[in-house]
């Protein structure tokens, strides 16, 4: 249990410059996760915090103590590898043991906190196992429970579910989050799936070129993302963008207009736009619904339908965006190449500014 705070953390690497300057503070038992795109600097960062990696510039606290000048074995860290790296010849009680045993460890002690570990895991009928004689969901709780038994401040995980298929990441993101509220400890978790992010955080780090673009609790970032990159990463299906440009702006008062001609009002901080300034004004798919009233309408045809029972995606072409995708709650009795009327209400969409910055709406 901890508390870690970031301070200018950058890394270059051959000159290019991965980190830029990453500001964060962690408190002490949250689920944090860093969730973005492939080379945003995700892992980068966590192996930095880890001490596997140096840092160019910038410090690491733990507890208040800094601890960027420690090797990895002295900051009282776990890591949890993509890779499950169980060494095959060992039994499942071997493999949890081993780093108390180099650590010289009593076996009273190393007996104790393997079957403490192997209990939380449900792993104790499987003790005597080797690798090869179990799954990928078991060898995955196994290399957990190598990071539990040496009763460490944080745990670091990076894309520990990435090897398993679909049912099997589900069944471990609900034991991870149960994990956690057991071992009431902080833990920082490494993923490019934002449903993860979404589902087990208690604080989201959305990173971008190795910049952090956002921190905050997953609904936060659902609702108010600070930016466009934020409100297209969190969100699945991916929110919808429809450009436009500002066609008069008078003390606050603005009326925009989108590439359909569509036109609308809406009011904001005065000075923040002016006329011609380009803008995307997000919907999310739920919000964009056939054969309902709105404030916006746009016609398009369907492309595709994914019926899933209680749940109806349909992705839609028209002239002015090449896809966007509605969600719909229940089947919809739409075919694909129809052409359907769909509509949004101001209310519920996101502005963004020529900058690609969230605009709030005023009143």
């Amino acid at each position: 249990m901890a508390t870690i705070e970031l301070r200018d953390v950058t890394k270059d690497f051959g000159g290019v410059q991965v980190i830029h300057g990453a500001n964060l503070s962690i408190e002490d038992n949250e689920f944090v996760v860093f969730v973005g795109p492939s080379g945003c600097g995700k892992s980068t960062l966590l192996r930095l915090l880890s001490g596997l990696e140096e840092l160019s510039s910038g410090e690491i606290h733990i507890d208040g103590e800094r601890v960027d000048h420690l090797p990895p074995a002295r900051r009282g860290l776990a890591m949890v590898f993509q890779s499950y790296a169980l060494y095959p010849h060992m039994t499942v009680f071997q493999n949890m043991s081993y780093a108390l045993k180099v650590a010289k460890k009593s076996k009273q002690e190393i007996e104790a906190k393997v079957h403490a570990a192997a209990e939380i895991l449900q792993l104790t009928e499987l003790l005597d196992r080797k690798p090869k004689a179990l799954s990928g969901g078991q060898r995955q709780r196994v290399a957990i429970g190598r990071a539990i038994v040496r009763d460490p401040k944080v745990f670091l995980f990076d894309e520990p579910l990435s090897n398993l298929d679909a049912k099997l990441r589900v069944q471990m993101r609900i034991e991870l989050t149960n994990l956690h509220q057991q071992l009431q400890s902080t833990m920082i978790y490494v993923t490019h799936d934002q449903v993860e992010a979404m589902t087990m955080a208690d604080k989201i780090v959305v990173m971008r070129n190795g910049h952090i673009e956002q921190v905050g609790a997953p609904l936060e970032l659902f609702n108010k993302p600070v930016n466009k990159f934020v409100a297209g990463f969190i969100g699945s299906p991916a929110m919808n963008f429809f450009q436009g440009k500002i066609i008069s702006a008078n003390e606050g008062a603005y009326e925009a207009q989108l590439d359909n001609g569509a036109q609308f009002k809406f009011k904001t901080k005065a000075g923040l736009l002016n006329a011609e300034d380009k803008i995307d004004l997000g919907v999310r798919p739920e919000d964009l619904q056939p054969n309902q009233d709105g404030s916006g309408k746009i016609v398009g045809k369907a492309t595709a339908v994914e019926r899933l029972g209680a749940q109806t995606y349909v992705y839609l072409s028209s002239p002015i965006k090449e896809s966007m995708i509605i969600h719909h709650a229940g089947d919809l009795d739409v075919q694909s190449g129809e052409e359907i009327e769909v509509s949004f209400n101001l209310e519920s969409c996101h502005l963004f500014g020529p900058d690609e910055q969230r605009i709030e709406f005023d009143g």
